[in-house]
Parts: structure tokens; sequence; C-alpha cells
């Protein structure tokens, strides 16, 4: 294949064909979706109505980000097996979700994690922090999702940059804003659908193109760039940091509020720990096509072309789709991709929402005697907000190196939320100074210890040592939130928390209580 047989950056009717099928079908939802989102609990969790098939699918559908799916199959078209890394990291977090907070989080809370840590505790403190780590992670994660969407489909429909960014945070204005939860919940499903579907369908033409023996694709790639493409160390040479970034990804999807927020849709705990299990075996399987596809592009394309198009190789999924089908699955995993962006970002928004609106307005500000329409008059307010944030800020960092964020948001969401939620749940003697400092201690090391590493200092700043040796924080900023939430927690003994304790014990394994 040469450059010059590629439409990628050229308008083509395909692609604009399956982009307008895709945005009439979702904005079809969101109308439909709109006559049944009145009441908070229709905004925030869709009235709790999704079934645990339905919320599976929506997880995975929220999960798989274009970093999921063009980046991973990217990392492994350049770097081969250290691009799995990210795969497996991504995955093995899923079963930690289904064995301990799923079902408690369900029971305990009622729109965001925040209400679960905040259970037994002081809400102001408590809340205040929790919505900040939450903004904090939200913008982090908005930031890589709006350049990409920018970048993707300039290349993939030839549209003017800024002109994509306003087109994605407009759409996903209005999957919220007028259609709530139960909007996001089906772009997003339908989202899963096509993505999982549209990666099956490359698997199954690149296997094709190999008589189906998978042997002969790795001997090709093993021909073209030598079995270096089989071996560690291409990406990530450092052990330590290898096993700091598996931290962040692993531990990380336990504390992303968007994630965390998808459980309160479901009626009950056994759709909770239904959801989690479809989720795991729809990502996991999702994780298995990517491998395929990134060593597909690498014998199919080569390095040398997707390089032209992106550095980083996030362009080899759709040079592949072309090579084996042509304009026309070209223009289908376009509008794969652009769902894949939109679903995110709108899952995205949402739970930054619920922290405006629900956690810092209606039970800091207002105490909890915020009405349910004033309630969710803020929370659409805080979607234009959020909105028109993202959308700036993907204009502001256009052409900047922004991969580093998606980690970030990892490290963050696993430094600063995972451990107060944790030890909410499980420890009887966890108190609010402990959940304070736990949750401080997590967000400023992260933030500020990856500012300090070569991935801001070196790649992006350009200086010529960093001060923190490790490209991620996570090993240290989560143990170090856990011991400052321990030993606080020991300094700060609170009664009224330890007491509660026997009552949120009950309302976490039975669910007696738990919101309906």
């Amino acid at each position: 294949m040469a450059e010059q047989a590629t439409s990628l950056g050229q308008v083509n009717a395909e692609t604009i064909f399956f982009f307008v099928i895709f945005m009439a079908a979702t904005l079809g939802i969101t109308y439909w979706a709109s006559k049944r989102t009145k009441t908070a609990s229709e905004f925030y969790a869709a009235g709790r109505s999704i079934t645990g098939f339905q919320n599976g699918l929506a997880l995975a559908g929220d999960y798989m980000s274009a970093a999921s799916f063009l980046g991973i199959a990217g990392l492994v078209a350049m770097r081969g097996y250290d691009g799995l890394l990210f795969s497996v990291g991504w995955l093995v977090g899923w079963p930690i979700l289904l064995l301990f907070i799923a079902e408690p989080l369900r029971n305990l809370g009622k729109f965001t994690y925040a209400d679960v840590v905040a259970y037994r505790l002081s809400q102001k403190p408590v809340r205040t922090c929790a919505s900040v780590a939450t903004l904090v992670t939200v913008i982090f994660y908005l930031i890589p999702q709006m350049v990409g969407a920018g970048t993707l489909i300039k290349l993939l429909l030839g549209f003017p940059y800024e002109l994509s960014v306003v087109i994605v945070g407009v759409v996903m204005i209005s999957y919220i804003l007028f259609g709530g939860m139960l909007a996001t919940t089906w772009v997003q499903i339908i989202k899963a659908g096509l993505l999982i579907g549209g990666a099956t369908l490359v698997v199954v033409a690149s296997l094709f193109a190999f008589n189906f023996d998978v042997v002969s694709l790795f001997n090709t790639v093993a021909t073209r760039y030598g079995e270096s493409a089989f071996l560690p160390g291409l990406l990530v040479a450092n052990p330590i940091d290898t096993v700091s970034l598996g931290i962040a990804l692993m531990i990380g999807v336990c504390g992303l509020p968007h994630i965390l927020m998808r459980f309160y849709t479901v009626p009950d705990q056994k759709a909770a720990r239904k959801s989690v299990a479809w989720a795991t075996g729809w990502i996991g399987y999702f994780y298995i096509l990517t491998f395929v596809i990134g060593f597909s592009a690498c014998a199919l394309v080569g390095r040398e072309i997707i390089q032209k198009f992106d550095k980083g190789g996030n362009m080899s999924a759709p040079l592949l789709a072309e090579v084996l089908g042509g304009t026309l699955f070209l223009g289908f995993l376009a509008a794969v991709a652009f769902a894949t962006i939109l679903a995110v970002v709108a899952g995205l928004t949402l739970a930054g929402a619920a922290a405006l609106a629900h956690d810092l307005y209606s039970n800091v500000i207002r105490r909890g005697a915020a009405t349910e329409k004033e309630s969710v008059k803020i929370a659409k307010l805080s979607t234009l907000f959020l909105g028109v944030v993202a959308i700036t800020l993907g204009i502001i960092f256009k052409g900047q190196n922004v991969a580093f964020l998606v980690g970030l948001a990892f490290a963050i969401a696993a430094s600063a939320n995972f451990p107060a939620l944790f030890m909410s749940m499980f420890w009887k003697k966890f108190t609010t100074s402990g959940a304070v400092i736990s949750q401080l201690t997590g967000l400023f090391l992260s933030v500020g210890l990856i500012c300090l590493s070569p991935t801001v200092m070196v790649d992006i700043l350009k200086m010529g040592q960093a001060i923190f040796p490790l490209k991620n924080p996570a090993i240290i900023s989560l143990p170090a939130a856990f011991i400052a939430g321990y030993v606080v927690s020991l300094l700060t003994p609170d009664k009224r928390a330890q007491e509660m304790f026997e009552d949120e014990k009950l309302r976490t394994y039975i669910g007696v209580g738990a919101e309906k």
C-alpha cells in the first residue's frame, strides 16, 4: 500500500453516510430519552431501569475509549509486545471491581461514589474533596478525548480540527442535556456493539488474508521487523516503571467516576454484579481483537506508512481497514471511531456534572435541602459548563502531546478515589479526617509527581532531566494515600462513624435501605 492510495484526510461518500446514520440514530434516542427524563434519579441513573446485560454493554462502551481501540492497536503495531501492557492492565482491574466494589457501591450510594465515602462521615469535607478529585480526573481524561476527536475526525472525515472538536462537544452536550443517563446509556450500548462488531470484522478479514493461519501472520511480522517485535522493552524498559504503570491501569478503573456512576443505573446489587461480569467478557474479547489488529496492521500496512500519518500509530486500524475493505470499510470504521469518542466524552461529562450538582451544590452548598427540580437544573447547567470547558481545552491543546493525560487520569483515580472508597466500605475505624487526607494525598502526589516526571519535564517541556524518575507515579501515590488515610484515622478516632459501620454493613451485604 502506498500513501497515495489511501483516502485518509479526504471527504468520501461512504464515511459521510455512516457518520449521518450514526448521528441520526443517536439523536433519535436522545429525543426518546428526553420524554423519560424528568426526575433526578432519571437524569443521573436512568431511573435505575437498566438491566445487567444492558449495563454490561454500556460499561464496555463507556470504558473502551479511542485510546483502547486506536491506541492499543497502534502500540502493538509500532511497539509489538509492550503494547499489550495497556490491554492487560486495563482489563485485570475488572475482577477487582466485581469482587470488592460493584455490589457495595450499588447498595450504599445514590448517584456518585462520594455518596459511599460520605455515608457515615461528615458530608461537607468528604464530598468537597471527592468532587475536586472527580473533576480533576474528568478534565484530565476529557482533554485527550477532545484532542483525539479533533485529530481523528479531521483525518477521517476531512473536517477542520476546530469544527471537529465543536461537533463532538455540541452533540455530547445534547445527549446529556436532553436525555441524561438514559440517552448516554443507549449511546454507549450502540457504540459498544459497533466497536466490537467492527473490530471483529477487521480481525476476520485480516486472518482471511493469512488463510486463518496466525503463525503465518507472526512470521510476516518477524520477517519485516525481527523478533524484537515479540520481546518486551520497546515501550517501557524500566521494571519499576512497568509495575507503576500496571498499578495505575489496574486500580484506576476502580476509581474512575464515570465507571462507578454506572452501577446506580441498575435496579439491585445482583444486576450490578451481572453488569461487571458482562463488561469483563466484552472488554476481554475486545482486547484480544486489538492484539490481532495491531500485528495485522504491522504486517499488511507497515510501520513506515503508519508513521507517516501518526507517529504513535493511532491510524493503524483505519489504514488496515482500508487495505482490507477499501473506502467502505474505512468509512464504517471512521463512524465507529467517532461513536467511541462521543460515548466516552458523554459519560465523563455526566460524571463531572453529577459531582458539581449532586455532591457540591445539593449536599455541600444546600446541605441536602435542594429539590429534585433544582438538582436537575444545576446538573444541566453543569453539563453546559463542562461542555464549553471540554471544547475550549480541546482547541487550546491542539497539536500537543497529551497522551500522558490518560495515564495521569488513571493514576489520579487510583490514588485519590480508590483508597478512600475502599477504606470507607471495609474499615470500621476510617474517619472523616482520614478520608480527607487520603484523597488530598493521592490527588496532589499523583498530579505533582507526574508534573516532575520524564513524561512532562523531558517529553513535553524538553528539559534535559526529570526530577522524578518514573513516568507514572501510582507506585508512590497509591500506597501513600492508603497510609495517610490509615494513620490519620487512627489519630482522629470517630465514635459515631464506628457505630454507623454496623448499619453500613447491613446495607452493604444485604441491601437493606438501598436506593430503589
